[in-house]
């Protein structure tokens, strides 16, 4: 079983950092991110074996109380979505990109592992509310009909949930436009 990653979103800066504080305290867990965002939003982000981030997002819940806005644990998450999450690569354009835009930071998580996981696409960013109004957004490139492929398991999967807002696949993007989202 590979590294798993957990995550619990809060509408509230202070409740946020006592959910982190509780989550740190609760299990061996390495925290990735704790940082405030858009709208007064704070997320946490940690990773670890399954059981610790299990415990670790459950602490955080309960000490968030009414607060959570969402949450998430992937067990075996794609070792390619963190690196994506912290913005340390920056892959070359393919032939298209595709943006999945959501409402919640944990299920653009889940849709960057989700559009990983199913086809040959390289993940750009997942981007986490900054600026976002609350939002967050996966970039992917790839073959047009790997893009394609991605988009959809990711649609499927969380439009279950009501958390998709937006898919957008672009066969050919513009080189100036890659350049702009990086």
């Amino acid at each position: 079983m590979g590294l798993a990653i957990g995550t619990v979103e809060l509408n509230s800066v202070a409740s946020g950092v006592v959910a982190g504080d509780e989550m740190l305290k609760s299990a061996d867990v390495k925290l990735l991110m704790a940082q405030p965002v858009c709208p007064g939003k704070y997320v946490l982000l940690v990773t670890g074996d399954t059981s610790s981030v299990e415990t670790a997002v459950a602490a955080g819940k309960e000490a968030g109380r009414d607060k959570v806005v969402d949450s998430i644990i992937i067990s075996s998450i794609a070792p390619e979505v963190i690196p994506a999450i912290m913005r340390s690569t920056a892959p070359k354009q393919r032939e298209a990109v595709g943006v999945i835009e959501t409402y919640s930071l944990a299920s653009a998580i889940l849709a960057a592992d989700y559009a990983v996981k199913s086809s040959a696409i390289d993940l750009i960013e997942v981007r986490l509310g900054r600026g976002l109004g609350g939002k967050a957004f996966v970039l992917i490139t790839g073959n047009i009909s790997d893009v394609t492929t991605a988009a959809d398991t990711a649609k499927i999967q969380l439009g279950k949930e009501g958390m998709i807002l937006n898919i957008e696949v672009i066969p050919s993007l513009h080189k100036e436009m890659y350049q702009a989202l990086l």
